[in-house]
């Protein structure tokens, strides 16, 4: 499951949280927001204004999970990209993010080259994971590239868009069951365009789990502090 660090409310990220592991979530995404998150679409990048505007910022962000491995045991990745990671200073932002109990990360505009040369010896350094995307349009040899350099999984984009959009799995299905043939190193998760039971259920036949991100971010929009454990887990719960 994807949230927004800071949506809807600036300390809304650990209750949320919190709600996604009661709620029987496998693992959280949780992105860092910045002001133009280009594989997301509308929704998500109104989350991340959102999240912005309420004051979230890295630093702050961190000090928010200071303690957060005191109740919360599901994996967590920090989604986001790489103009605020850099602002921050790379090594520090890795070195924060273990400190704090992250387990991975995953920065979409993170060239290979650039992963290989400079990054990937500091997020390996702090013993974190990293996880690559693939897309229908990726190259079979690039694909087991990234599934290489990839730990903990490798990310299937659903189709060569942004988040949110309603395209149906199906029409994806040679993509899928290509990647499923090639029995690749990391279980693949699919992630964009992920809404409802339906999708859930389609793309986990395809693949070892799904992600869902903008249906969610929908389900909480507006909501009180007190609202967020209910609309989390009536939202869990109807997936099942």
């Amino acid at each position: 499951m994807y949230c927004t660090a800071g949506f809807p409310a600036l300390n809304s990220t650990l209750p949320v949280m919190k709600a996604f592991q009661q709620s029987g979530a496998d693992m959280i995404e949780l992105g860092m927001p910045y002001s133009d998150p280009l594989a997301d679409g509308p929704v998500i990048q109104a989350s991340n204004t959102v999240a912005l505007e309420n004051g979230m910022t890295l630093a702050t962000l961190f000090q928010q999970l200071r303690d957060f491995r005191n109740s919360i045991h599901l994996p967590v990745l920090l989604m986001g990209y790489m103009n605020p990671v850099l602002q921050y200073g790379f090594e520090n932002f890795c070195r924060d993010a273990a400190a704090a109990g992250v387990d991975g990360l995953i920065l979409p505009d993170l060239p290979i080259h650039e992963f290989e040369k400079e990054y990937g010896p500091l997020i390996r350094k702090y013993k974190l994971d990293f996880v690559f995307l693939v897309t229908p349009e990726t190259s079979a040899e690039r694909i087991r590239k990234l599934d290489e350099l990839s730990t903990g999984f490798l990310y299937a984009v659903s189709s060569s868009s942004t988040t949110g959009t309603n395209k149906n799995l199906s029409d994806q299905a040679q993509y899928f069951s290509r990647l499923k043939s090639m029995n690749l190193r990391n279980p693949v998760l699919i992630g964009f365009g992920i809404r409802d039971k339906k999708s859930f259920s389609e793309a986990c036949s395809y693949a070892n789990g799904a992600i869902i991100a903008t249906a969610f971010i929908k389900a909480l929009e507006g909501a009180q502090p007190e609202e967020i454990e209910t609309r989390t887990k009536n939202f869990l719960n109807s997936l099942n």
